[in-house]
């Protein structure tokens, strides 16, 4: 098991005595915001490998790799966000996700830490247009200095203008 990996499954875990009402987020830069999903969500942190490309995929969805015998889809957020232009270094990861029980690549600038938030430093999302769709920010976390514009991954995932999961459901 990978160091990142280690990480992600040892930060999911409950601790004794903890409020109930504290929520762990993953916490992952895009261009200059911080943005944070429910750490419940993420099965792996792992370095960006060039996947394989898909014909006729929209231009954020890069293609797919091979994760231990499950092709998994890889979306860059970076392009589904017009984020400018993605570019792919050593900082650049893929946050491994499990979502509405299919297994999804998400491509990030960075990932910073687990953060707890109580229900009281997380705060309802303004209402106004931004390049993020606002019907997938579930509010705004603050930590310190930081904030972190939390994501609804499920429902972004899982959003038919994504294309990764079947109409179906």
């Amino acid at each position: 098991m990978s160091e990142a990996t280690q990480f992600a499954t040892n930060a999911a875990k409950p601790t004794i005595g903890a409020a109930s009402e504290q929520q762990e987020f993953l916490s992952f830069t895009l261009g200059k915001e911080e943005y944070g999903i429910e750490i419940l969500k993420v099965q792996e942190i792992r370095s960006y490998e060039e996947p394989t490309t898909i014909a006729n995929a929209p231009g954020f969805i890069k293609g797919v790799v091979n994760l231990r015998g499950i092709i998994v889809p890889i979306v860059d957020m970076r392009i589904k966000f017009n984020l400018g232009e993605a570019a792919y270094n050593e900082l650049t990861v893929v946050i491994v996700l499990n979502v509405a029980g299919r297994v999804v690549g998400m491509v990030v600038d960075g990932v910073s830490d687990v953060v707890r938030l109580p229900a009281e430093q997380i705060r309802p999302a303004p209402d106004f247009s931004s390049s993020f769709d606002m019907k997938y920010i579930t509010g705004l976390g603050t930590v310190d200095e930081r904030m972190l514009i939390l994501v609804d991954i499920e429902k972004l995932m899982t959003g038919s203008d994504m294309a990764l999961m079947d109409t179906m459901h």
